[in-house]
């Protein structure tokens, strides 16, 4: 048994490196900003990249951490060993994309575009995803004054 529980601890920790790596890779994300988006401590993450925790993780803060890097936790829970079988809450289906959403996603993929000019996109979407949204009436006051 005990053999099992090392092997899963480390198969767990590849799988949070890699998935760590990806989205420093992908999305220049460094701990700290997994930590933000996900809600699972950088102390819990590194824990479970050094496969240093005495029981097993909470599955809350395992779907946490995938949901918040776009990953599906029946992965991560096969991972650990954990039963399949019980039910999970069914995958949200994809938002229609946007085209030019889509034409963005291209390019941070499209190895000819330069590393600055990706990193550029990436930082103008971010500034965009987490800026502070007006309050609706100061929205309505604009469109009724133009």
């Amino acid at each position: 048994m005990p053999d099992r529980a090392h092997g899963r601890k480390i198969a767990f920790a590849a799988f949070v490196r890699k998935a760590l790596d990806d989205a420093r890779a992908t999305r220049a994300w460094t701990g700290t900003e997994v930590s933000r988006r996900t809600g699972v401590s950088r102390q819990t993450i590194n824990r479970w990249v050094r496969g240093e925790w005495a029981s097993d993780p909470e599955a809350e803060r395992v779907v946490a951490f995938c949901e918040g890097l776009g990953l599906d936790p029946t992965v991560a829970f096969g991972v650990l060993g954990w039963d399949r079988a019980t039910p999970s809450r069914p995958a949200p289906s994809a938002p229609p994309m946007d085209p030019d959403v889509e034409a963005l996603l291209r390019r941070l993929v499209d190895p000819n575009v330069s590393d600055a000019e990706k990193f550029h996109i990436r930082e103008t979407i971010r500034y965009l995803a987490y800026r502070p949204t007006l309050p609706l009436d100061v929205r309505k006051g604009r469109k009724q004054a133009g």
